[in-house]
């Protein structure tokens, strides 16, 4: 492990500035349909994503762990953050810079007394209620709200339109990232117009042709 790397892992103010910066978050299945996943993160990233996530409901501990140690790789690589969804013992063993909670999972305490002080905690919020919460939370650090438009991510999720980012992008003191069927062009920039200014994709990036110019057009909008 390089000096650089060992920063990256251990320092939390390093990884504050990271977020705080970040505009773009991309979240991945394993692509192992693909088979291409390291040429997937390498792309990704250079064309502008700031923090990838992996989301693989269909992997068990074992498998999940030897896909995040791909993405871990590429993220320090790159300079960038990676995240980790749910396990907080898998994020634990691969020593995550984010990690992720929804509002079913692990209470952000619960999160802090198992991965410590240095990691990154989101959480994902569905209302200006649940987003308020996430903001009053001196354990969470940026959030989620969404979905903006209906997602096949997340069927059976109704989409809360984008008025709530509009009275969000007002109040809000932490990060935080809008989601759910965003793509580059018409619904990015209406997105946009509510004044947030930081948002999450999937298939915008994950099912793009050139991964790397998705998101170079997307992060350039932003």
């Amino acid at each position: 492990m390089t000096m650089d790397a060992a920063v990256h892992d251990t320092d939390r103010a390093a990884r504050l500035d990271r977020l705080h910066a970040s505009r773009l978050y991309v979240c991945t299945d394993s692509r192992s349909a693909q088979g291409d996943l390291p040429e997937f993160l390498d792309a990704a990233y250079a064309g502008g994503v700031d923090i990838i996530q992996l989301r693989d409901k269909g992997l068990e501990a074992r498998a999940e762990i030897e896909v995040l140690e791909v993405l871990r790789e590429a993220a320090h690589r790159h300079g960038k953050l990676f995240s980790v969804n749910d396990r907080a013992d898998v994020a634990l063993l691969v020593g995550a810079d984010v990690f992720h909670i929804g509002q079913g999972d692990l209470t952000s305490e619960q999160a802090r007394t198992v991965l410590g002080p240095d990691v990154i905690l989101g959480r994902s919020t569905h209302s200006i209620e649940q987003a308020h919460a996430a903001e009053a939370d001196p354990e969470i650090d940026y959030f989620c709200l969404g979905p903006v438009w209906e997602t096949p991510t997340k069927p059976g999720r109704a989409a809360i339109g984008v008025e709530p980012l509009r009275a969000l992008a007002t109040t809000a003191a932490k990060p935080w990232f809008a989601i759910g069927g965003i793509s580059a062009g018409e619904r990015q920039a209406e997105v946009q117009a509510t004044g947030a200014q930081r948002i999450v994709v999937v298939r915008a990036v994950t099912a793009a042709d050139d991964p790397a110019a998705a998101a170079t057009e997307l992060k350039q909008a932003l």
